[in-house]
Protein backbone atom coordinates (compact mmCIF):
# COMPACT_ATOMS: atom_id res chain seq x y z
CA UNK A 1 0.00 0.00 0.00
CA UNK A 2 2.56 2.21 0.54
CA UNK A 3 3.74 2.04 -2.91
CA UNK A 4 0.43 2.75 -4.26
CA UNK A 5 0.27 5.70 -1.78
CA UNK A 6 3.54 7.23 -3.43
CA UNK A 7 2.63 6.76 -6.93
CA UNK A 8 -0.86 8.42 -6.11
CA UNK A 9 0.76 11.40 -4.47
CA UNK A 10 3.41 11.29 -7.43
CA UNK A 11 0.21 11.49 -10.08
CA UNK A 12 -2.04 14.47 -8.30
CA UNK A 13 0.98 16.40 -7.62
CA UNK A 14 1.73 16.05 -11.42
CA UNK A 15 -1.57 16.96 -12.55
CA UNK A 16 -1.36 19.51 -10.33
CA UNK A 17 1.43 21.09 -11.28
CA UNK A 18 0.59 20.72 -14.82
CA UNK A 19 -2.25 22.87 -14.82
CA UNK A 20 -0.74 25.50 -12.60
CA UNK A 21 2.00 26.16 -15.18
CA UNK A 22 -0.66 26.52 -17.81
CA UNK A 23 -2.29 28.94 -15.97
CA UNK A 24 0.86 31.29 -14.85
CA UNK A 25 2.66 30.74 -18.26
CA UNK A 26 -0.29 30.04 -20.53
CA UNK A 27 1.93 31.74 -23.71
CA UNK A 28 4.96 29.29 -22.83
CA UNK A 29 2.62 26.45 -22.10
CA UNK A 30 1.06 27.01 -25.70
CA UNK A 31 4.25 27.10 -27.55
CA UNK A 32 5.49 24.13 -25.66
CA UNK A 33 2.46 21.94 -26.48
CA UNK A 34 1.60 23.60 -29.64
CA UNK A 35 2.83 20.67 -32.45
CA UNK A 36 0.22 19.37 -35.31
CA UNK A 37 2.33 16.13 -35.23
CA UNK A 38 1.80 15.33 -32.10
CA UNK A 39 -2.10 15.37 -32.17
CA UNK A 40 -3.17 11.91 -33.51
CA UNK A 41 -1.15 9.81 -30.86
CA UNK A 42 -2.31 12.37 -28.53
CA UNK A 43 -5.84 11.65 -29.24
CA UNK A 44 -4.88 7.82 -28.88
CA UNK A 45 -3.68 7.98 -25.46
CA UNK A 46 -6.12 10.19 -24.47
CA UNK A 47 -9.35 7.87 -25.22
CA UNK A 48 -7.56 5.39 -24.36
CA UNK A 49 -7.18 6.87 -20.69
CA UNK A 50 -10.28 7.86 -20.36
CA UNK A 51 -12.05 4.96 -21.54
CA UNK A 52 -10.48 2.85 -19.40
CA UNK A 53 -10.38 5.43 -16.21
CA UNK A 54 -14.21 5.44 -16.66
CA UNK A 55 -14.37 1.74 -16.63
CA UNK A 56 -12.11 1.32 -13.95
CA UNK A 57 -14.53 3.79 -11.95
CA UNK A 58 -17.70 1.95 -12.88
CA UNK A 59 -16.77 -1.56 -12.22
CA UNK A 60 -15.13 -1.05 -9.00
CA UNK A 61 -17.95 0.68 -8.07
CA UNK A 62 -19.82 -1.77 -9.17
CA UNK A 63 -17.66 -4.56 -7.92
CA UNK A 64 -17.82 -2.87 -4.43
CA UNK A 65 -21.47 -2.38 -3.99
CA UNK A 66 -21.71 -6.45 -4.09
CA UNK A 67 -19.10 -6.85 -1.25
CA UNK A 68 -20.41 -4.72 0.92
CA UNK A 69 -23.66 -5.93 0.61
CA UNK A 70 -22.37 -9.62 1.38
CA UNK A 71 -21.78 -8.33 4.58
CA UNK A 72 -18.57 -10.62 4.91
CA UNK A 73 -15.62 -8.97 6.44
CA UNK A 74 -13.15 -10.93 4.39
CA UNK A 75 -15.20 -10.13 0.91
CA UNK A 76 -15.18 -6.15 2.16
CA UNK A 77 -12.01 -6.10 3.10
CA UNK A 78 -10.53 -7.44 -0.30
CA UNK A 79 -12.66 -5.77 -2.72
CA UNK A 80 -11.94 -2.49 -0.79
CA UNK A 81 -7.78 -3.48 -0.80
CA UNK A 82 -8.36 -4.44 -4.64
CA UNK A 83 -10.28 -1.12 -5.52
CA UNK A 84 -7.74 1.37 -3.69
CA UNK A 85 -4.84 -0.21 -5.07
CA UNK A 86 -6.06 0.22 -8.97
CA UNK A 87 -7.10 3.82 -7.87
CA UNK A 88 -3.41 4.65 -7.07
CA UNK A 89 -1.52 2.11 -9.36
CA UNK A 90 -3.90 2.37 -12.47
CA UNK A 91 -6.30 5.33 -12.27
CA UNK A 92 -4.48 7.97 -10.77
CA UNK A 93 -1.41 7.53 -13.40
CA UNK A 94 -3.92 7.52 -16.51
CA UNK A 95 -5.94 10.50 -14.71
CA UNK A 96 -2.57 11.98 -15.50
CA UNK A 97 -2.09 10.93 -18.72
CA UNK A 98 -5.45 11.76 -19.85
CA UNK A 99 -5.20 15.32 -18.98
CA UNK A 100 -1.86 15.71 -20.47
CA UNK A 101 -3.42 14.25 -24.09
CA UNK A 102 -6.36 16.32 -23.54
CA UNK A 103 -4.32 19.76 -22.69
CA UNK A 104 -2.03 18.41 -25.84
CA UNK A 105 -5.05 18.32 -28.16
CA UNK A 106 -6.87 21.11 -27.02
CA UNK A 107 -4.00 23.51 -27.15
CA UNK A 108 -3.29 22.66 -31.37
CA UNK A 109 -7.03 23.90 -31.66
CA UNK A 110 -6.87 27.57 -29.75
CA UNK A 111 -6.85 26.18 -25.71
CA UNK A 112 -9.37 24.42 -23.01
CA UNK A 113 -11.03 27.86 -22.55
CA UNK A 114 -12.02 28.79 -26.28
CA UNK A 115 -13.67 25.78 -27.05
CA UNK A 116 -17.06 26.09 -24.97
CA UNK A 117 -18.04 22.65 -24.61
CA UNK A 118 -14.54 21.58 -24.12
CA UNK A 119 -13.99 24.31 -21.45
CA UNK A 120 -16.97 23.14 -19.54
CA UNK A 121 -15.54 19.17 -19.66
CA UNK A 122 -12.57 20.56 -18.58
CA UNK A 123 -14.31 21.78 -15.25
CA UNK A 124 -16.12 19.01 -14.72
CA UNK A 125 -13.54 16.93 -14.86
CA UNK A 126 -11.57 18.81 -12.35
CA UNK A 127 -14.77 18.82 -10.61
CA UNK A 128 -14.66 15.12 -10.15
CA UNK A 129 -11.39 15.00 -9.17
CA UNK A 130 -11.94 17.43 -6.48
CA UNK A 131 -14.60 15.14 -5.15
CA UNK A 132 -12.29 12.73 -4.92
CA UNK A 133 -9.47 14.09 -3.77
CA UNK A 134 -11.18 16.33 -0.73
CA UNK A 135 -13.44 13.32 0.06
CA UNK A 136 -12.90 9.56 -1.55
CA UNK A 137 -8.49 9.85 -0.11
CA UNK A 138 -9.16 10.99 3.29
CA UNK A 139 -11.71 8.32 3.83
CA UNK A 140 -9.72 5.69 2.75
CA UNK A 141 -6.96 6.86 4.92
CA UNK A 142 -9.72 6.68 7.72
CA UNK A 143 -10.44 3.17 6.48
CA UNK A 144 -7.42 1.79 6.43
CA UNK A 145 -6.30 2.86 9.75
CA UNK A 146 -9.61 1.12 11.53
CA UNK A 147 -8.45 -2.14 9.43
CA UNK A 148 -5.24 -2.69 10.57
CA UNK A 149 -6.90 -2.05 14.34
CA UNK A 150 -9.26 -4.78 13.51
CA UNK A 151 -9.30 -8.62 13.42
CA UNK A 152 -8.91 -10.16 10.11
CA UNK A 153 -10.63 -13.12 11.46
CA UNK A 154 -13.56 -11.40 12.69
CA UNK A 155 -16.25 -12.11 9.62
CA UNK A 156 -18.27 -8.74 10.57
CA UNK A 157 -17.28 -5.18 10.23
CA UNK A 158 -17.77 -2.57 12.85
CA UNK A 159 -20.98 -0.18 12.30
CA UNK A 160 -18.17 2.42 12.03
CA UNK A 161 -16.00 1.05 8.74
CA UNK A 162 -19.37 -0.37 7.50
CA UNK A 163 -20.58 3.28 7.49
CA UNK A 164 -17.34 5.15 5.81
CA UNK A 165 -17.08 2.34 3.15
CA UNK A 166 -21.40 2.75 2.40
CA UNK A 167 -20.04 6.98 2.64
CA UNK A 168 -17.02 6.24 0.02
CA UNK A 169 -19.44 4.46 -2.03
CA UNK A 170 -21.58 7.22 -2.15
CA UNK A 171 -19.04 9.73 -3.24
CA UNK A 172 -17.87 6.84 -6.19
CA UNK A 173 -21.25 6.88 -7.54
CA UNK A 174 -21.79 10.66 -7.37
CA UNK A 175 -18.68 11.11 -9.04
CA UNK A 176 -19.32 9.10 -11.42
CA UNK A 177 -21.81 11.48 -12.85
CA UNK A 178 -19.83 14.19 -14.13
CA UNK A 179 -17.79 11.44 -15.80
CA UNK A 180 -20.54 10.14 -18.29
CA UNK A 181 -21.61 14.12 -19.15
CA UNK A 182 -18.15 14.58 -20.05
CA UNK A 183 -18.38 11.58 -22.28
CA UNK A 184 -21.47 13.00 -23.81
CA UNK A 185 -19.47 16.36 -24.49
CA UNK A 186 -16.72 14.39 -25.80
CA UNK A 187 -18.74 12.53 -28.33
CA UNK A 188 -21.86 15.18 -29.18
CA UNK A 189 -19.40 18.55 -29.43
CA UNK A 190 -21.92 20.24 -28.30
CA UNK A 191 -22.67 24.41 -29.44
CA UNK A 192 -21.76 26.07 -26.18
CA UNK A 193 -20.23 28.88 -24.99
CA UNK A 194 -16.64 28.91 -23.46
CA UNK A 195 -17.07 28.96 -19.78
CA UNK A 196 -15.09 32.45 -19.37
CA UNK A 197 -17.93 34.25 -21.61
CA UNK A 198 -20.68 32.66 -18.84
CA UNK A 199 -19.27 35.15 -16.09
CA UNK A 200 -19.01 38.63 -18.44
CA UNK A 201 -21.37 41.31 -17.99
CA UNK A 202 -22.57 42.82 -20.99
Amino acid sequence: MAKASLSLKISLCAMASLILFGLIFPTTFKNLFSHPEVHLYAKFFHVLSVTTVFANALIGTLWETRGLLSRKAPVIRYTYQTVTWLDSVLTAPLILIAVVSGVLMATNLGGVWTIGWLSVAFVMFLFSGLVWVVLDIPTQYRVNRLFKGLDEKNDVLPSQVMGLLWFRLGVNIFSLFPLIAIFVLMIFKPELKPIGEWFRLH
